[in-house]
Formats: C-alpha cells, sequence, structure tokens
C-alpha cells in the first residue's frame, strides 16, 4: 500500500522530471526500451509526466500496454495525441501489447473488427508491431494453442499490407507438458514465419522453459526480433531489478543477431524493491553498464 510520505515522494520525482536531461544513454546496438506495463499506476496518475521521467533516465523507445479501441486512445490520450507526447520527449514505440487474447475462440468477424482498430492505432504511433500478450487460463489447451496459431496467421495476413507484423509473447504456460507436447512447439511450427515473430520474455524462459533462449533462436532464427528484459529474484523467482536477479544477461545478449533481435523493452511487472519508477531507473543503470 502507497503511504502518503511516498506518494509525496514520488510526485515529487516527477514533478522535477523536466529539469531531467539524461546525461548517459547505452552504448549498444539497440535503443533502450520500456514496457509500460511495468510502470502502469504512475502512467495512470499523470501519464505525461511519466513520459518525462521515462526519457529523463535514458529510455528510448517503449512498448504500450493498454488500448481502448472504441477511443482509439492509450492512457486516457487519443492517439495523436499521445503520439504528439512521445515525440515532444523524443521517444518511440515501435510495439504494443493488444488485447487479442480476448479473441482467441470466438467470431472472426470480431477479431478482424478490433484488429482494423488496432492498426489504426498502431499506424498514428508508428509501431511496426502489434503484439499478442497473453492467453487467458482457459485457453491454454493443446487444441487452443493450435487455434491462436491459426488466428495469429490470420492477423499477419490481415495486417501485412498496413506495414504491420504480428508477434506473440510468451509466459510459463506455453511450455507446460500436455501428454507429450507444449504449447510453445506449435505457436512455433504451426505459424507462418512470414507473418508471425515472437517476442521472448527472458524471465519466463528461465523460470519455466527445459530449453535455453540461445537453443530456442537456434530453432527458429532470425524470429526473436524483440525480447523482454526481466529479471528472477534469486530466492523467491518472482520479479526483481535487473541485475538483483539469477539470470545471466551476459551470456544471452551476444545471440542478439541470432535471435533476429530489432527492439527490447526492459520489464518488472511488480516485487519493486521500492516503487516501479525507483525500479526503472535502478534497471536503466544496469542496462547502461551491459548494453544489448
Amino acid at each position: 500500500m502507497m503511504t502518503r510520505r511516498s506518494f509525496i515522494q514520488q510526485a515529487g520525482t516527477l514533478a522535477s522530471a523536466a529539469m531531467v536531461i539524461p546525461a548517459y544513454q547505452p552504448k549498444g546496438r539497440y535503443r533502450m526500451g520500456l514496457q509500460l506495463f511495468t510502470v502502469r499506476a504512475p502512467m495512470a496518475r499523470d501519464a505525461e509526466g511519466t513520459l518525462k521521467h521515462i526519457a529523463g533516465l535514458g529510455y528510448q523507445e517503449l512498448e504500450t500496454y493498454g488500448f481502448n479501441s472504441q477511443t482509439t486512445s492509450y492512457y486516457g490520450l487519443p492517439a495523436k495525441t499521445f503520439a504528439e507526447r512521445l515525440k515532444e520527449y523524443k521517444l518511440t514505440t515501435p510495439s504494443g501489447h493488444y488485447d487479442l487474447n480476448r479473441f482467441a475462440s470466438g467470431n472472426l468477424d470480431d477479431l478482424k473488427q478490433y484488429v482494423d482498430h488496432c492498426i489504426e492505432g498502431a499506424r498514428v504511433l508508428g509501431q511496426s508491431y502489434i503484439t499478442w500478450p497473453l492467453l487467458d487460463a482457459g485457453d491454454r489447451t493443446i487444441d487452443k494453442f493450435k487455434m491462436v496459431a491459426e488466428r495469429l496467421n490470420l492477423i499477419g495476413a490481415q495486417i501485412k499490407p498496413a506495414g504491420l507484423e504480428v508477434a506473440y509473447h510468451n509466459h510459463d504456460f506455453e511450455f507446460l507438458d500436455q501428454n507429450g507436447q507444449i504449447g510453445y512447439d506449435i505457436i512455433l511450427k504451426e505459424t507462418d514465419p512470414s507473418l508471425v515473430k515472437l517476442q521472448m520474455d527472458l524471465y519466463w524462459i528461465a523460470r519455466a522453459s527445459k530449453q535455453t533462449p540461445n537453443q530456442w533462436f537456434k530453432r527458429a532464427p532470425g524470429r526473436f526480433v524483440m525480447w523482454h528484459v526481466k529479471d528472477m529474484h534469486k530466492t523467491s523467482r518472482d520479479y526483481t531489478e535487473l541485475g538483483n536477479g539469477s539470470i545471466d544477461f551476459p551470456s544471452i545478449f551476444p545471440d542478439a543477431k541470432l535471435a533476429g533481435l530489432k527492439h527490447y523493452f526492459v520489464e518488472q511487472g511488480g516485487n519493486f524493491a521500492q516503487d516501479p519508477l525507483r525500479s526503472i531507473a535502478d534497471s536503466a543503470e544496469y542496462m547502461k553498464r551491459h548494453p544489448l
């Protein structure tokens, strides 16, 4: 629970963000990215101030989380206004997580209509990828994975004329054994590589997969165009700030070319040592020391 003191401290951090100029950014090949789910609470309170603060920490790219298809808006702002704010703070957004999981089964016409709205929003923001973020609990059977693979192919074909691609983001349930099969194999094998890309969450791979990222990259070189860079607490195995956990990122980062990496996003879904703004600052410092 946020105390009055922590709220005031966080508010002060945001208020002073305008004066923060990123003095140093990672000198790696890739622009330092952040998945906005990490800062969903600050974004809900003050989207513009939070964006300003993120830019001040040296982040250059963002992955959106949350899209209102009825109003074509993000974080309470019309897509055009949100795009203007990003431009003002020299931020770009190559990908967004969209609620495609709501259409894992059901009417294909509803899916198509929703994807049309996603295309509209993504094009305003200049995104390249519409990312399928998860599967709901009832949609994790082998048969459902096959249906999802079919729908990913349909989405990929639908958005290709708009210059967009669809990507699938993994969690842990894709790697659960189901009578000798796992869902991730189905996603990998039954989607068209020319239409469907993959966004690898390094935390969930470390926690649930029997294969290392390198082994997955070798199975489908070039398809893992995005990564979520997220660390795992050494004791609880929950999320933690980059560098505080057990994932050996320096052993993974050299495989970026094999993977086909184009963008990465720092993410921490919770278990913040202090608060999300402090956590993204600490993780940014890690990426500056270990640039991709």
